[in-house]
């Protein structure tokens, strides 16, 4: 439903089709709304919190009516790690956050010998997610912890 309402009187060329420049001013307006949400981002390193940076390389795409962000999300420094972690979810459940099918993340400049598991959310069965009542996602903010089972998890390993 975003994506439609976004996309609704925005101009554009080719019916039906946006472009990544005609979507540029609404991908800067999803990143800068998503910072104070630390976009939907927690990163652990050696067990501490890590100071993440502002999005670069953000764009949006247009496809079969759905928007989608792509952004990287740097690290404030560089530190080498023996166990680094990041989980991206919304707490409340309302936003859904996925990985591209290939090549979702990548370790650039790595030291070898240094593992990479990404964890993809399995998500409720259609029986759990019946139970689930209005009441309950009214009661969900943002110091919620249950969209935290749904969280894309990656974990790196390093000598």
């Amino acid at each position: 439903m975003y994506s439609a309402f976004a996309v609704q009187g925005l101009a554009h060329k080719k019916e039906g089709e946006f472009s990544r420049a005609e979507l540029a001013s609404l991908a800067e307006v999803n990143v800068t709304s998503l910072k104070e949400y630390g976009y939907f981002t927690r990163a652990r390193l050696n067990g501490k919190n890590l100071p993440i940076s502002d999005p670069v390389d953000y764009w949006l795409g247009y496809g079969d009516s759905v928007l989608t962000l792509h952004f990287t999300l740097p690290f404030k420094a560089s530190a080498a790690a023996k166990h680094l972690s990041f989980e991206i979810y919304d707490p409340t459940w309302f936003v859904d956050f996925s990985f591209a099918d290939t090549e979702p993340v990548a370790l650039a400049g790595a030291p070898q010998g240094c593992r990479l598991d990404v964890q993809r959310p399995t998500g409720l069965t259609a029986a759990q997610g019946q139970q689930l009542s209005e009441a309950f996602f009214n009661s969900l903010a943002a110091t919620s912890s249950f969209g935290a089972q749904f969280a894309n998890k990656v974990l790196v390993q390093c000598p």
